[in-house]
């Protein structure tokens, strides 16, 4: 006599569609870290140009430094990079929470662990900024060497971190990848809130 399969099954659970609606309150979170990175990118903008107009008038008037000139266009970067640092946790809570979209697919942004791996990288880029500013001013070399060291200290504490974010989440891509990719689908595009279990 052949066995019968069993049939996924789903767990009575009255309270998982107020549980899964819960989700939509990153909005607030996503609304304000997307206002700061539209700040930001506005302020650097601004700075960037104000940069570019006085360096040039500085030129014409032969009193141009390029030091100190090099040091704002690094804190323009900066600005630059803090934005895009806020960006990426604002779409990539929208993406994650409330629905996927294909610019988190195109930044690699698709589960929490990439969305940490894509801001420490960013990190690290604006420690570098920090670092090179306090090369170029050079005032205090003990106290440029001592910065330099903690600073590779932290870099390397988040270089180590992003490898072992980067190796769980291969682990979990190669273990869990179709019943992620099935949750999702119920919960984006069949609008389901629970779960089905699979009884082998």
């Amino acid at each position: 006599m052949a066995s019968v399969p069993h049939k996924p099954t789903t767990p009575f659970a009255p309270l998982s569609l107020a549980i899964g609606r819960s989700r939509y309150v990153v909005l607030f979170s996503v609304i304000a870290v997307l206002l700061v990175s539209i700040s930001l990118f506005l302020q650097g903008t601004v700075l960037g140009i104000l940069t570019i107009w006085h360096s040039w008038r500085d030129l014409m008037a032969g009193n141009l430094q390029h030091a100190r000139l090099t040091l704002v266009f690094l804190e323009v970067v900066s600005i630059m990079l803090e934005a895009v640092v806020f960006y990426i946790v604002g779409v990539g809570l929208y993406s994650l929470f409330i629905a996927p979209m294909n610019v988190t697919v195109a930044l690699g942004v698709e589960t929490l662990n990439d969305l940490e791996e894509r801001v420490i990288s960013v990190i690290i880029a604006i420690l570098a900024i920090n670092f090179l500013e306090h090369f170029i001013e050079w005032q205090k070399p003990l106290a440029t060497l001592e910065f330099g060291v903690a600073l590779a200290v932290v870099v390397a504490a988040l270089v180590a971190f992003q490898a072992f974010s980067h190796k769980a989440t291969e682990d979990q891509k190669n273990h869990n990848s179709n019943a992620q990719a099935r949750a999702q689908r119920e919960l984006f595009n069949e609008d389901n809130e629970e779960h089905v279990i699979e009884i082998e």
